[in-house]
């Protein structure tokens, strides 16, 4: 049986290492994009996950990759093959999945960008485990059972790392990453809908800042 290759574990451990926050993007207007992306970067951030929740994602990443090379971008939501090669298409480097299929995992092993996979059970984490995977994204963190479930999973899963998602918010996000299963936090509250309505870039760096030292304080 494959397995998933040691370069693209490190690959994502490099990514989940390079910020303990993991803004989860949603672009409702392309022009946010690249301004909005930035905002994070000047903030601290180095690392995007930009959903493929609209239409406009996949140009994102696409816009983000070019005007932003010091930043780690990755393509979120991910729910098809079709959409998995179309991220990596437009130069997504890491993918990000809410949930698991045997299709999805058996591709990645080969495929050019490194997968994330979303589990929520332990079932999921074993057919991860079954092809070598040991790094996940645990989805949706506060309805699965949030701090305790991940307490329960590092008991038979001593090697797996997650990096939880979904509800998650910024007096929250340090309880989270108190957990040695635990190397990052995602959550959308990094980037609030109206300051992103207002364009208002300046109030995202800040939040950006301030999320930092909330869990590094």
């Amino acid at each position: 049986m494959n397995e998933v290759s040691g370069f693209h574990r490190e690959r994502v451990r490099s990514v989940l290492n390079a910020s303990q926050l993991l803004p989860v993007i949603t672009i409702n207007d392309p022009d946010d994009a690249v301004p909005l992306c930035r905002a994070l970067f000047e903030g601290g951030i180095a690392v995007m996950e930009i959903t493929l929740r609209t239409e406009h994602g996949l140009e994102a990443i696409r816009q983000v990759r070019d005007a932003l090379p010091d930043v780690w971008v990755g393509a979120g939501t991910v729910t098809s093959l079709s959409e998995y090669r179309q991220a990596e298409a437009v130069g997504a480097q890491f993918i990000v999945t809410p949930g698991v299929t045997e299709a999805l995992l058996d591709f990645a092993l080969t495929a050019q960008s490194p997968l994330l996979p979303g589990v929520s059970t332990a079932s999921e984490i074993m057919l991860g485990y079954s092809l070598g995977y040991r790094e996940f994204k645990f989805f949706p963190a506060e309805v699965a059972g949030g701090v305790s479930a991940l307490k329960a999973f590092a008991g038979p899963f001593k090697e797996a790392v997650f990096c939880p998602t979904g509800g998650i918010r910024r007096e929250t996000a340090r309880g989270y990453l108190a957990l040695h299963n635990v190397l990052a936090v995602g959550g959308s509250w990094l980037t609030p809908a109206e300051a992103v309505a207002r364009k208002d870039w300046a109030s995202i760096t800040e939040m950006a800042v301030a999320s930092l030292a909330d869990v590094n304080g």
